[in-house]
Parts: C-alpha cells; structure tokens; sequence
C-alpha cells in the first residue's frame, strides 16, 4: 500500500512541478530559441507544452498502476485472522450457552 501512496505523491507532485517548470523557463528565456520568439508564441508553445506535460505524467502514472502486482485471490489480514481464530477457540460464557439453549427451543 505504501508503494502506490508514493507513486500518487510522486505524479500529484509531477503534475503540479512539470508545466510550472515549463512555463517560467520559456517565459524567462531559459530554453534555448525561446529568445528568439514572438511573446505571443513564447506563450502559445509554453501553454501547450505544459499541457502536453501534465496528460504525460497522468500516461506515466496509469502505466505504473497497470504495472501493479494483482493478487486474482483477495488475502486477509493476519492479525485479523489471528483475533478471529482466538475468539473461536474461547470457552463460551454461560450465559451466552443458556442465551443458545433458548434459541434452540424455539425453533424445535
């Protein structure tokens, strides 16, 4: 479970970094060529790349997800199963023995 916490914090952080990234190095003339565009086209191509950059990450991220180990048979918990088995084997109270014996008459 922690693992795919981290590969959600890893992509929600992505997606937020990424096109942040994107348009303040086009904007201030980090990339190179980007100096020698119109402003209008610095940020027509920043805005689209930054978008192109978001829908990547989500890609990446459903191809981590899909990569996902399946287990075809769900597994309990085995501290769960431990308490369930324990209260299996304990004594009954006798209250709860006459609580049966009642119930037993009734539906004879």
């Amino acid at each position: 479970m922690a693992g795919v916490i981290h590969k959600f914090l890893f992509a929600s952080i992505a997606m937020w970094i990424t096109p942040i990234v994107i348009l303040y190095g086009f904007n201030h003339h980090i990339f190179p060529g980007s100096s020698e565009l119109s402003s209008s086209s610095v940020t027509l191509i920043s805005g689209f790349l930054a978008v192109i950059s978001v829908n990547v990450v989500i890609v990446l991220y459903i191809v981590l997800a899909m990569k996902e180990p399946t287990n075809p048979q769900h597994q309990p918990d085995p501290s769960f199963l431990a308490a369930a088995k324990a209260s299996i084997n304990q004594p009954m109270s006798s209250a709860s023995n006459s609580e049966d014996a009642v119930i037993r008459e009734k539906t004879d």
